[in-house]
This record gives C-alpha cells, structure tokens and sequence, in this order.
C-alpha cells in the first residue's frame, strides 16, 4: 500500500472517530467512500472492492462503538435496556444483511448506500420538532421490529447504522437527541458483531482479495482506521455533550447529504469537484 494511501486512512480514522463520538455514528459516510478509492485505485475490482469497504468499515465500527458507548455512558446518554432490544434484533438482521449484500452487484451497493443516506438526512431536516417533555417508546415490538430492519440495512450496505438509527431513535422511538446518539453507539457494536462474522464467512475463499484479508474484511485498513478513529471516538462523545440538540441535529443532516449524494454520483454527474 503506497504511503499516500496510508496517510489518508490514518487521516480518516481521526475523523471518523470525532464523528461517532460526536454523532452517534459508525462513520460508515465517511470511511466507505475513502476505502472503496483506496482499494479501487490499488485495482481492486470494484464490486469486490465496495464488499470490502462495508465489511472492514462494520470492524472499525465495532471499536469505535464501544468507545463511543463508554464516553457517553459516564453522561448517563446510554440508555441500556433499549439498547439490548435494538441491538439483540439488529444482530440477527445483520447476519441476513450481509449474506445479501455478498451477493449483490457493486454498482447497486454504492448506490443504496447513497441513498439511504440521503433519505435519513431529509427525513431528519424536514421532521416537526419533537416536544422536550416526551419519553422513549417502552413498545418491545416497536423495538424488534426497528432492530431487524436496522440490523438488515446495516449488513446490506456494511453501516454500523447509525445513520439510519438516529431519525427512528429520535423520529420513531421519541428519544431525546442525546439519548439517541449515546445509546445508538452501544447498539451500534452489537450490531456490527454480526455484520463482521457475515462478511468474513460469505467472503472466504473469494479471489480477487487485497491481501491481509479474512473474507471481505481487510486487517490492514482495519488496522490504520481504527488505530486512529478510537482514541477520537472518546474526545468526540465529550465534546457532543458541549453542543445543543440543534447543532448537533444540524452538523448530522450536513454530513449525511454531503457524503450520500457523494456515493450516488451526483457530484461526478454535474462535474462538481466534490
């Protein structure tokens, strides 16, 4: 691997762990895209090479989660038994998730991700605002139901989720910004446990792999992204409970559009430089 592509994962580890600490989220818009262009320009075929990205991505997530869930925890943001409902739900999903995702062309893959996204984001901007006095939802199946389809979308295109987590958390489920970002990281983990052990199994044996891979799972990226996103991913959940409910909404629905319509093409469509 050449030293630029080495700088750049390191660069966006430190990223990525800001943002899961400071969002609640794996940083999946932000490391897919960067390890789907390391890989691809390595000259990785491009379907196996977004396979990759999604399962070392769900790797990185799982340290990166749990040191996000540990920050948020001491601030009293991670709200356990709501967590092991999703979480229980979400790694069953995630198992399905992945198997499917295995056998999806790459083209397609890119383009979900995208697009789920981007649904998340206008989801979030264009939602009333919700009344500060309402609790979270106590419904298990409410929670079953949220947890297999998160589960399933987190495997289908290698999220620990968060993205999508956040707007039924605080959209669906009625929790408070805050609780949502500190309890979709525990989830988060549990979750991408799943994801993982679905990437690695359904990519063992597969040709065309960069080397230092378990199945569809790359140890080297693994090893650069999350050397640097964990240690952040503390900073970023301290820095979060800094910040109101409104900026923190606001910094979210940013990220998100900026880096899904990056992966549906639509910079490269208006010969944007983005």
């Amino acid at each position: 691997m050449e030293m630029i592509f080495i700088i750049g994962l390191l660069i966006t580890g430190i990223i990525v762990g800001l943002a899961s600490g400071l969002l609640g989220v794996g940083g999946c818009f932000i490391m897919v895209p960067v390890q789907f262009w390391v890989l691809t320009q390595m000259g990785i075929e491009p379907t196996i090479a977004i396979r990759v990205a999604f399962g070392t991505n769900l790797a990185v997530v799982l340290p990166t989660a749990i040191s996000g869930a540990y920050g948020h925890n001491k601030n009293g943001a991670v709200l356990w038994k709501q967590a092991s409902y999703l979480g229980a739900f979400g790694f069953c999903g995630a198992i399905l998730g992945a198997y499917i995702a295995s056998n999806l062309p790459g083209d397609i893959l890119k383009t979900a991700f995208g697009l789920v996204i981007v649904l998340g984001a206008v989801r979030m901007l264009t939602a009333k605002p919700m009344k500060i006095d309402e609790e979270p939802s106590e419904s298990p199946m409410l929670y079953a139901i949220a947890g297999i389809f998160l589960g399933l979308v987190s495997g289908i295109i290698g999220i620990g989720g968060g993205v999508v987590m956040i707007p039924i958390m605080v959209l669906g489920l009625r929790f408070r910004m805050h609780q949502a970002i500190g309890t979709s990281t525990a989830v988060m983990a549990i979750i991408a446990i799943g994801g993982i052990l679905s990437y690695m199994y359904n990519g063992w044996n597969v040709s065309g792999l960069p080397a230092y891979s378990l199945g569809y799972v790359n140890l080297l990226q693994l090893a650069l992204l999350a050397g640097s996103s964990v240690p952040m991913a503390f900073v970023g959940s301290k820095v979060a409970h800094m910040l109101s409910h409104k900026t923190l909404m606001n910094i979210f629905i940013i990220v998100m559009l900026y880096m899904g319509l990056k992966m549906i093409g639509v910079y490269s469509w208006l010969g944007l430089p983005l």
